[in-house]
């Protein structure tokens, strides 16, 4: 943004449009209601869209976010110095660390943080472990839960020893756990998952090695998991990290490496939907010829119909098992 212009409840949303497509960036001095007001009166002049290409969906999601992120509101110490401001301390301790003095963070970063506070209390009931789990700010929750149930649902090879790579919120780890396996390590490269997966398992009372690294820890496992990001595009936000996979990077990672860490019989569970193949961006025979690549074996392959409200139509999950 080229610059900053204090604005007040006495803008209009087209008015703050044209400010924001100059360049300029909105620092809201007025009632807290009313900024969000006018969030949801620019969201609605630029509206998400899922016609067209992908590539142009995209393009109108990042301009969308573009918009809506050029709205700010102040923080002084993780409070808002605004009139009918919700007390936002415990969030923003949550999201940011120890406040820090004054700041200004795009109101719609500062709602999603609020939410995400909201979401952690009350968690995320998983019917395949039977229990809730907590997500933390910047972790993907596991609202999905057909992936869950694939894992808990697939006869376990004998598994002493299981590998849960990119574990997020350690739901997966958890789930292996309670099916029995008894040495269990998971891995992330966000520090927020560490600690997220941490805090679930230590309260799921699951005896786990969680380790921030990118793809597998050291060693070998007879049973290796996981549920990598299923849309080979950019991420436009952090979160989106847990979703896009530019040019399926840690896919492929993720598959040239496995064979190295696998013990001998092991298997090998990816988890993935298909929405890449219904959108064009991933051939059908990709993930089969990425593993015959990586000197896998397809054994078996089990695939439900997500049940989200989000969900394409003839989507499906599937647990690919690779030996």
């Amino acid at each position: 943004m080229d610059d900053v212009i204090a604005v007040d409840d006495g803008i209009s949303a087209d008015r703050a449009l044209r400010l924001i497509n100059r360049g300029s960036a909105l620092l809201w001095t007025g009632d807290f209601q009313n900024a969000k007001q006018l969030l949801a009166a620019l969201g609605r002049r630029v509206p998400a869209i899922r016609i067209g290409s992908f590539p142009n969906q995209r393009r109108r999601q990042a301009e969308r976010v573009r918009v809506l992120n050029a709205l700010l509101i102040p923080l002084a110490d993780h409070r808002v110095p605004l009139r009918r401001a919700p007390d936002v301390r415990a969030a923003c301790d949550q999201a940011y660390g120890p406040s820090g003095g004054e700041r200004t963070v795009p109101l719609r970063e500062l709602l999603g943080v609020i939410g995400a506070h909201q979401l952690r209390l009350r968690g995320v009931h998983v019917p395949a472990l039977g229990d809730r789990i907590h997500p933390h700010y910047g972790v993907f929750a596991p609202t999905r839960s057909e992936y869950a149930d694939l894992v808990a649902e697939q006869p376990l090879p004998a598994a002493g020893t299981a590998f849960d790579v990119g574990t997020g919120t350690g739901v997966l780890t958890a789930i292996l756990a309670r099916r029995g396996v008894r040495q269990l390590v998971a891995t992330d490269n966000n520090p927020r998952a560490v600690a997220c997966a941490r805090s679930n398992l230590a309260r799921l009372q699951v005896t786990a090695t969680v380790l921030e690294t990118d793809l597998f820890p050291p060693g070998t496992a007879d049973l290796i998991v996981c549920n990598p990001p299923w849309i080979p595009a950019k991420p436009l936000t952090p979160l989106d990290q847990a979703v896009y996979d530019e040019d399926s990077r840690m896919l492929r990672d993720f598959l040239g490496k496995s064979r190295e860490h696998l013990r001998p019989g092991g298997e090998v569970w990816l988890v993935m939907s298909d929405l890449a193949e219904h959108l064009g961006l991933r051939q059908p025979d990709e993930i089969p010829l990425l593993a015959r690549t990586a000197g896998l074996t397809l054994s078996g392959r089990r695939h439900v119909s997500p049940h989200h409200t989000r969900a394409r139509a003839q989507e499906t999950t599937s647990l690919w098992r690779l030996t």
